[in-house]
């Protein structure tokens, strides 16, 4: 007999069906997986977890769904035992927002095997528990400085609930995800789903950036109605801004080229505004910031995440 995907707990599932608003439920979803610079969902993630009480509402089997020879999970040896696990896992808990307002966040591992039944397992869920809207976010590596406002690129299958403002990018061709791959399905099944890619300095992708994380707090917010009160992380982006301040000072050659960073970044924005047509999207970071990195790379300490 087949292992169920899917388990549920009879007490989460009474506490949401308790719980839940008549209409307007909420699934958010930040997975760990194929991309996420700064660390952008996994911090959104932690800190709707840190800030409220959350109830396990259903797990996924994650042996169903992870290839381990791709992608070990770390341990730790200290001395003559292991000592810890970084267990992985893929749950859906019951939580609620800063006004008390409940919703469902789905977390842990994206699957590496096995996505379509994994999209249908998170259709069920969605039909289940009436979830009207579903909504990921994670960090995307862009050619941007980190002095100029962050942005991000909004997509789903709700033209009406998205942004008016013009995307960074035209038609292109990417690596799939599971994330992204459950957005285009539940659009072909009619469902609402919308997922927020923060577009986060190239250079700073491999670190914990709290700012991308409030960029993509303040989105979700205006999408879903959510209150989920981004000032637990202040402190984190603080140390962050310090410590990228700090490593930029040290090099005239880093400066210039955070300079250049700012005058194409500008250039483009102010093409863009003026309605001049855009010559292509902004130019790659492996164009302007491979030096910029490998200076950061050399020198950097991932600042903490506040969270």
């Amino acid at each position: 007999m087949d292992t169920p995907l899917v388990s549920w707990n009879p007490e989460g599932v009474d506490a949401w069906a308790t719980t839940a608003p008549k209409e307007g439920a909420v699934l958010v979803h930040s997975l760990r997986g194929f991309i996420d610079a700064g660390r952008a969902g996994a911090l959104v993630a932690q800190h709707i977890l840190a800030e409220s009480e959350p109830v396990r509402v259903a797990s996924f089997d994650i042996d169903q769904l992870l290839d381990y020879r791709s992608r070990r999970p770390e341990m730790t040896f200290s001395l003559n035992q292991w000592t810890e696990y970084d267990e992985p896992h893929l749950d859906v808990d019951l939580v609620h927002d800063a006004e008390g307002r409940p919703f469902l966040l789905l977390h842990g591992f994206e699957p590496d095997i096995r996505w379509e039944h994994y999209i249908r397992a998170v259709r069920e869920i969605v039909d289940r528990m009436g979830i009207e809207l579903t909504l990921g976010t994670h960090g995307i590596p862009m050619a941007v400085p980190h002095t100029r406002p962050l942005t991000a690129t909004i997509h789903g299958t709700r033209q009406d609930l998205l942004p008016g403002t013009p995307s960074v990018f035209g038609t292109v061709t990417v690596p799939a995800s599971a994330q992204n791959l459950m957005e285009y399905r539940f659009g072909q099944w009619g469902l609402s789903a919308i997922n927020v890619a923060v577009h986060v300095p190239h250079y700073l992708s491999q670190s914990a950036f709290p700012q991308a994380a409030q960029k993509a707090i303040e989105e979700i917010e205006g999408i879903s109605g959510l209150a989920l009160e981004s000032s637990a992380l202040d402190e984190g982006a603080a140390r962050a801004a310090e410590e990228i301040t700090r490593q930029t000072a040290e090099s005239e050659e880093v400066q210039a080229l955070v300079s250049q960073l700012e005058e194409q970044y500008d250039a483009y924005l102010e093409q863009r505004e003026s309605g001049i047509p855009l010559d292509g999207p902004l130019p790659s970071a492996e164009e302007i910031g491979a030096e910029f990195e490998k200076f950061l790379a050399q020198h950097r300490q991932d600042p903490p995440s506040g969270t």
